[in-house]
């Protein structure tokens, strides 16, 4: 009988919400996206209760007195575990919660969300408030007040969270059909070379996609499924302590939970002829939530070099003068579910698949002048065929406590990514009446496998206060194979030579364990964390002898323990401002690469070789930042920093014999090589400032400034004392015009002063190559002397918007990169040994158009409880 009634009850309920009109905001959008949900408890014993009747009382419009009455806007009955949930409720409105049940004290409870337009707090936080966890609900007690819930309409383009900056891509036009490369463009604080290579402060960060690390590299993450990045310049306890010199740059990628489906399709094509598409969907319905997005792009990259060598101790001067034509392509791939077991508990499962090739052609004069009478000139024509994969997995669990906040999570991801190379090169020599032709055949290959495990609680044991901890194991797996031969014109093969022929590979584990404890306390805001680590490290060379036997030469490198102490502390000015202060404590470990003591030959103008020696570096660094949103739609950010590196690992070069017995180089008898080296100290500090102003309700600026100090200070036996610093600056300029007829433009542009070379001279996460130790497209020789000359450059971009009733939009973009073509990368660098200048210009004046279509109602129930930790990428707890 209990249940006929409440079945009753429903059925009148759902004629009311019928006649009653949804609430309307956000520029017109629906607004019915609020979501309560929670768990009926006997107090006596904190069992679930079934079948307990729960009503939402609010307010409708009557059509006939055209007031205001009294309505149910929904019931429901409990589940047989007490769980009880509600979606898509109007949240402009006061409510009452009225639950029953036969046997129980009535509970009345006040609900509300409390909408104030124009607030701070971003989208993100907006979509966390609309989404209330009621938690365990008594029947025999009377439940507290919720109190409001504060939302806002209004996307910043920036906020700051406790340890992060947070900057919002999604309406980024300038990117459009592109790579995650070119959104770093338009990101404050970052610095792109012409390559690709990402450096933040001077340092290469580490590359992590929802907020793990990956073996995926910027410009195989397409930029239109890119919702946001963060900064993390100085990481909390709570990550990784490994990349010491550098921060961390999270990537978070786009994964819809609208109820029903919804997705979009996108296509485009540039002024080289290369076409680009892709598409995405997601299903939510019941306890399921599907996604699935995907996108196929052609590349077609040209490249001129010039290079101006001077080798001191030889001495001969090398002038280098070529072209590159590069294409390929490139697919991606990524997929998933969320399992919604109940009100509190989610399983997620994603996957991501990439794959993608390229073909290398590039043509090089190279003169030798040793006297006005010995010169000669080589002309080198270089092909190459390559093949990439990379392949990411991610199982995660998360519950949510009754408690607002109280969760745990546990999470598995895989990574791994293959690569395979085929290099020819054919170097014809030309010297007073004689002429040689040599020709060199490069095979190469590997892999590499990155496992995480990790855990993490989250306890706000008080209402200001939060502790945190976990685990983590980071397990990687990397090995390559590189065959080095020359042919034979005598025999009519192939001759492998030994001394410049590897296979290596290694494994390296990573054990961690940290604590971290937030308090509030009035206007301050606390947050102290300690992090423990150790790590091992293993590699094996095998070594090919002249006689094609084989050998193995093994490294073993057992980090011992250390700690990773962090601070952050934060006062709230006002509600429009706050200053921070932070510490950290990091390391830097050598890689295989810099400890391996083997000759990578794969440029005979520039040979590589590892140091078994190198010691792992240590970073301190401070930081101090001051936050305003000044007015509405507007933030100004200025940061300083301070780092002081221990044992800094930096390149240098020297002069020593040609490691190659069989090949066209063995004429000469000695080669440079580059190397590392661990510098005694390193120091960098500067100044940031942003600032983001709606000049007027059609024109939006984002200035960025960047202000800095970099320096290393070396003493060694062979290279004596050395020191190398420069005050350096780069300014970017960001411009978003909305005209009318649905027309949009941004205009941006930036200028980087002469700076030194970067410290690790890394590629941070741009590397263009297919990996295998072949590199195309060329960069910089790090060494503990030198810089990069002044730079700049613009782009723009110009969009069209189309929407419809029911949701569905349509956006056409045409965008040029390097408008005015003049972005040129030339580098100055000198050592005991050499000078070199090297002037490089890619890829200027491209134009994209691109079409986006989607489909689908606009709905923000992005819900709180089904997020998984790899999205958060670590919960920002904004505290301020």
């Amino acid at each position: 009988m209990r249940k006929l009634l409440l079945a009753l009850s429903i059925i009148l309920s759902t004629v009311s919400i019928a006649q009653m009109p949804g609430a309307r905001g956000m520029g017109g959008q629906n607004m019915n996206v609020g979501h309560l949900y929670g768990k009926v408890v006997n107090s006596k014993t904190n069992k679930g209760i079934d079948g307990v009747s729960i009503q939402l009382m609010g307010s409708r419009m009557d059509t006939a007195t055209k007031k205001m009455v009294p309505a149910t806007i929904k019931a429901l009955i409990t589940e047989s575990n007490g769980d009880f949930s509600m979606d898509n409720l109007p949240v402009m409105g006061n409510y009452t919660l009225n639950i029953s049940s036969i046997g129980y004290k009535p509970v009345n409870q006040k609900v509300s969300f409390n909408i104030k337009m124009g607030g701070g707090g971003g989208m993100e936080q907006m979509m966390n408030m609309v989404d209330k966890d009621l938690g365990n609900i008594k029947l025999e007690e009377d439940a507290s007040d919720l109190g409001n819930v504060t939302v806002t309409s209004t996307t910043r383009l920036f906020e700051m969270g406790i340890d992060r900056k947070v900057f919002n891509v999604d309406k980024n036009l300038t990117s459009a059909g592109q790579t995650a490369t070119e959104v770093m463009r338009n990101i404050p604080s970052v610095a792109v070379d012409i390559d690709g290579n990402v450096t933040l402060r001077n340092a290469a960060p580490q590359l992590f996609v929802d907020g793990r690390p990956t073996t995926l590299t910027l410009d195989q993450i397409p930029a239109d499924i890119i919702d946001k990045v963060e900064l993390i310049t100085n990481p909390s306890a709570k990550f990784d302590a490994s990349g010491g010199n550098a921060g961390i740059l999270n990537i978070v990628l786009k994964k819809n939970r609208k109820t029903g489906y919804n997705g979009g399709v996108r296509a485009g094509i540039d002024s080289r002829g290369m076409l680009n598409g892709g598409g995405d969907i997601n299903f939510r319905q019941n306890k399921i939530n599907f996604f699935l997005n995907t996108m196929l792009q052609q590349r077609k990259s040209l490249s001129w070099t010039t290079n101006d060598r001077i080798n001191i101790g030889l001495p001969v001067q090398i002038l280098q003068d070529g072209e590159g034509i590069n294409k390929g392509y490139f697919g991606f791939l990524r997929g998933g579910f969320d399992y919604f077991i109940d009100n509190r508990n989610t399983l997620s499962v994603a996957g991501n698949y990439m794959r993608g090739s390229f073909k290398n052609d590039s043509e090089q004069k190279i003169d030798s002048i040793v006297n006005s009478i010995n010169k000669s000139y080589n002309l080198v024509d270089q092909n190459s065929d390559g093949f990439f994969q990379n392949l990411g997995t991610q199982l995660s669990f998360k519950h949510n406590f009754a408690k607002a906040g109280h969760e745990w999570t546990a999470d598995a991801n895989y990574n791994g990514s293959t690569n395979e190379n085929l290099n020819f090169i054919q170097t014809r020599t030309f010297q007073n009446v004689s002429t040689r032709s040599v020709l060199q055949q490069s095979v190469g290959g590997g892999g590499s496998s990155n496992v995480v495990i990790q855990t993490d609680y989250v306890n706000p044991f008080k209402e200001t206060q939060k502790i945190e901890f976990g685990g983590r194991v980071s397990i990687r797996n990397f090995e390559n194979d590189m065959d080095q031969s020359f042919f034979n014109f005598n025999t009519g093969k192939y001759e492998i030579s030994p001394a410049i022929t590897n296979r290596y590979q290694y494994t390296d584990k990573v054990y961690a364990g940290y604590t971290t404890y937030s308090i509030k306390l009035k206007k301050w805001s606390y947050q102290l964390g300690l992090r423990v680590e150790s790590s091992d490290y293993d590699g094996t060379l095998k070594l090919k002898s002249a006689s094609g036997a084989d050998s193995n030469l093994n490294f073993r490198v057992k980090f011992p323990i250390s700690f990773f102490p962090s601070a952050f502390i934060t006062y709230k000015l006002s509600d429009k401002e706050d200053v921070q202060v932070n510490y950290s404590r990091r390391i830097n470990r050598p890689g295989f690469f810099q400890l391996m003591p083997f000759i990578d030959f794969s440029d005979p103008q520039n040979i590589s070789v590892g140091n078994a020696g190198l010691k792992p570096e240590f970073t301190n660094s401070l930081e101090f930042s001051y936050n305003n949103s000044y007015k509405k739609g507007a933030n100004f950010l200025v940061s300083t920093f301070f780092k002081h590196n221990t044992n800094l690992i930096t390149r240098f070069q020297y002069l020593d014999v040609n490691p190659d017995t069989v090949g066209y180089y063995s004429t000469s008898d000695s080669l440079p090589y580059n190397s590392f080296i661990n510098a005694n100290t390193g120091f960098t500090y500067g100044i940031e400032i942003t600032n983001r102003i709606p000049i007027t309700t059609w024109w939006d600026n984002t200035i960025n400034f960047n202000l800095f100090n970099s320096q290393i200070n070396i003493t060694d036996q062979k290279l004596g004392a050395l020191s190398n610093q420069r005050t350096s600056w780069f300014v970017k300029l960001n411009n978003s015009f909305k005209l009318s007829k649905g027309f949009s433009i941004q205009f941006s542009g930036d200028y980087y002063a002469r700076t030194v070379l970067p410290q690790e001279g890394g590629r941070g996460g741009g590397n263009r190559g297919g990996g295998g130790g072949m590199m195309w497209g060329g960069g910089n020789i790090g060494t503990a002397q030198g810089y990069i000359n002044p730079r700049y450059s613009f782009d723009i971009a110009i969009r069209k918007d189309w929407t419809w009733k029911g949701g569905n939009s349509a956006s056409l973009t045409l965008s040029m990169n390097d408008i005015f073509r003049t972005q040129i990368n030339s580098t100055y660098s000198e050592s005991p040994i050499l000078i070199q200048t090297t002037d490089r210009r890619r890829d200027p004046q491209v134009a994209r158009l691109n079409f986006n279509y989607r489909f689908g109602k606009f709905d923000v129930s992005l819900l709180k409880r089904k997020n998984t930790k790899a999205e958060q990428g670590g919960d920002m707890m904004n505290m301020q």
